[in-house]
């Protein structure tokens, strides 16, 4: 792995189909944005030769065919796939979003992946998020290495970056995060600038120049050879430490040189098992260059050290009514076990869907049986249907490569998948299974949205529905009490990317309006009230009074309806009339307009008529009863109270509490919560969070996330009611 003389392949380019598990390797790339994964991206493509030195794709592709990746890519806002040969292997290369607001898209990539290559900058460092994934990965044991990029920038330090990365990735061992290979740096430039134009060899001590554009090995000199004695000591210690052979360690100390073999062999199972994280560096291509700096030891870290599909244990199982399945992991020959990780719609062709298949064969034309776990709450459907594979095909920008199977291991677009969306399980349809599925973020930033037109209405429900279908991290909601359509989002850029989708994809035209809260009122004390509906005309008249008695009840009593009336006075035909009026005007609100609710009433007399009281007058009666009781009283404006828990790094603690504070929030308690986070529990008005989703991220520096649950309601303060009250018509 990695210190081998290697020239550029001429088996290697656009991937096809696998034939063995155990030639695949599925890598995703994780950072932050601007960190420089879609250029590595395009290095990676480029070295392995699946395109040219024009930017062409190979095997009768265009220049817009590329160019549609690095457009796709650079968007980034949604997970991209692009396999490719390398010397047998079939790497399929999962480039994620940076954006936090696309962490979605991110779980589907750690999903699909068996590694993931973090891609670091030399100038910008190592962000929070990329730690919290980080922390993801160390949780499931994924195996991790990562690269460092812009060394061409002025303040690239790749010393110090290593450092960084052992102190934010190594836990307690940071000598389990160690470079592999140090980069050389050629002449200065009129500006001062010394350009990286090759690598050392930490193991083999060889040294492998880029300036040509070509990976050259050469000698290194005594001065190189001094420059890397420390760092290749630590490596060796590095590797011998996570070694299985516990006398390998006393036989080094005791000055034993140990064979290069040997440590390649440790370092790559360590690197499998998810303990030793190496380092490595890259940089593009210049222009009409074959290779970019490190690209094939990256190809050959990735085909080297980490695991085949293999090694992965497949993930839970169960028949779609819960029975527990043993399933054998990457069985070629097994059960068909499949699992959607993006779903995208293409104009042409329809839907499309990235599958990772974990058992079995999937192959064009067969009937498969699709499972879902429903997410009612984010309007996704719960699925148990059959439906026919179209083709399977390898996607490069614009170009699908049919492809004849997808075996085990392995990843490909399925097209024309109409009822299956992301999350959902691929099996056979005499044996349908269903997977465990992969934990999603909760979309807590709102976005209330209507039709710009009627031809837009007409639309919208579909075009909903596909968007939803797409991405399961949004959660679409119809509000029955503020009668809003509210799409659920991680953030503003997810929010924008939604109505863009919904603009240029769906052609609806959508317009955002302000996020309503489920307001209530509830009566402060008791109060009564008396309605009288008399009216004589032509034929039968209308004659109902009633007189009721309103008291508050505790927080989620509702709206409680007693009969005393003592001697007849309202006929027991009318009595269910008032009761009915009375239910009907608080759901209509008796101060701002906003459901009545956590009160008894009372009905204690009343009068009627034998011919011209009916149950109409005595409904009117009971509604005109409510509302003077509530002229007479004080009324409260109730307003909905969350269970907030932020999560938070301790620097930020004093921030976050302080901004709650100021929403009116109550904190309720703090507790350490491990690797120097806190998490901080308080109660906040709704109201005052809407927007929590973007501001926390900004108090944090995208350092802390945070969830939340409804509570109850509790009377909003006076003044801020009295402003809601003079904005309500007619209130």
């Amino acid at each position: 792995m990695g210190d081998k003389a290697h020239a550029h392949p001429g088996a290697a380019g656009r991937a096809t189909a696998a034939d063995h598990p155990a030639s695949v390797r599925n890598v995703v790339l994780v950072g932050h944005s601007g960190s420089g994964k879609t250029t590595l991206v395009e290095a990676l493509a480029l070295t392995a030769g699946a395109v040219n030195r024009a930017g062409r794709v190979e095997d009768g592709g265009t220049v817009s065919d590329y160019d549609e990746i690095e457009h796709r890519q650079q968007r980034s806002v949604q997970l991209s796939l692009v396999p490719v040969d390398w010397d047998g292997y079939k790497i399929n290369i999962l480039d994620t979003p940076g954006y936090a607001d696309f962490v979605g898209e991110l779980r589907a990539g750690l999903r699909a992946a068996d590694a993931a290559l973090f891609v670091v900058s030399a100038s910008d460092g190592v962000d929070g998020s990329t730690r919290m994934v980080w922390e993801e990965c160390a949780a499931v044991g994924m195996p991790r290495a990562i690269v460092v990029t812009h060394l061409e920038s002025a303040r690239a330090d790749f010393e110090e970056m290593t450092g960084i990365c052992a102190e934010a990735f190594g836990g307690d061992d940071p000598d389990a995060v160690l470079p592999l290979y140090l980069p050389l740096r050629g002449p200065e430039a009129p500006d001062g600038h010394a350009p990286v134009t090759g690598l050392i060899g930490l193991l083999t001590q060889r040294l492998f120049d880029y300036a040509s554009g070509e990976r050259k090995e050469a000698e290194p000199g005594p001065e190189q050879r001094q420059l890397i004695e420390d760092a290749r000591n630590r490596l060796i210690e590095g590797i011998i430490a996570e070694s299985e052979d516990e006398t390998l360690m006393d036989r080094y100390l005791g000055g034993e040189e140990i064979d290069l073999k040997t440590l390649v062999q440790d370092l790559e199972r360590a690197v499998a098992r998810g303990t030793f994280f190496p380092v490595l560096a890259a940089a593009p291509a210049a222009e009409g260059a074959r290779q970019g700096l490190g690209t094939v030891e990256l190809l050959e870290l990735v085909t080297g050290g980490f695991p085949t599909p293999l090694e992965r244990p497949a993930p839970s199982v169960t028949t779609p009514d819960g029975t527990a399945r043993a399933v054998e992991a990457c069985d070629p020959d097994g059960p068909l076990l499949a699992e959607v990780v993006k779903t995208a719609s293409d104009p042409y062709v329809g839907r499309v869907s990235l599958v990772r298949v974990f058992s079995g064969t999937l192959r064009p034309d067969a009937t498969v049986h699709v499972s879902g776990h429903g997410l009612t709450d984010r309007g996704h459907e719960d699925h148990d249907v059959d439906e026919r594979i179209g083709t399977l095909s390898a996607p490069f920008g614009k170009q699908q490569r049919a492809l004849t199977h997808c075996i085990a291991g392995d990843l490909a677009s399925v097209a024309k998948l109409n009822r299956a969306e992301t999350g959902d399980t691929l099996s056979a349809k005499d044996d349908p299974l269903l997977m465990e599925p992969w934990r999603m973020p909760d979309p807590l930033l709102p976005l209330a949205i209507e039709a710009h037109s009627k031809a837009d209405e007409d639309k919208l429900s579909q075009g909903l529905g596909r968007l939803v279908a797409e991405d399961p991290t949004m959660r679409l909601e119809q509000n029955p009490a503020t009668h809003q359509v509210v799409l659920w989002c991680l953030g503003e850029a997810h929010a924008d990317v939604a109505l863009e989708r919904l603009r240029n994809r769906y052609g609806v035209q959508v317009d955002v309006v302000p996020h309503k809260v489920s307001l209530r009122e509830t009566f402060a004390g008791t109060s009564s009230g008396r309605g009288r509906h008399v009216k004589q005309s032509g034929g039968h008249g209308q004659f109902a009074i009633c007189e009721i008695e309103v008291e508050p009840l505790p927080n989620g009593s509702g709206i409680e309806f007693v009969d005393k009336v003592i001697g007849g006075a309202v006929p027991r035909q009318f009595i269910p009339s008032v009761e009915k009026g009375v239910r009907a005007q608080a759901a209509r609100g008796v101060a701002a307009g906003y459901p009545l609710i956590d009160v008894r009433v009372t009905l204690r007399d009343g009068k009627a008529h034998s011919v011209d009281s009916s149950d109409a007058a005595f409904q009117t009666a009971g509604a005109l009863a409510l509302r003077e009781a509530a002229a007479d009283a004080r009324i409260h404006l109730l307003e909905p109270v969350a269970e907030v828990s932020v999560l938070v790094g301790d620097d930020y603690v004093g921030a976050v509490m302080s901004d709650l504070s100021g929403r009116r929030g109550r904190v309720v308690g703090t507790e350490q919560a491990g690797g120097g986070r806190t998490l901080v529990r308080a109660e906040v008005p709704e109201i005052e969070i809407g927007r929590y989703a973007v501001d926390l991220r900004s108090i944090s520096h995208g350092t802390a996330r945070f969830d939340r649950h409804y509570a109850r309601h509790e009377p909003m303060p006076q003044q801020i009611a009295e402003r809601i009250r003079e904005r309500t018509p007619d209130s």
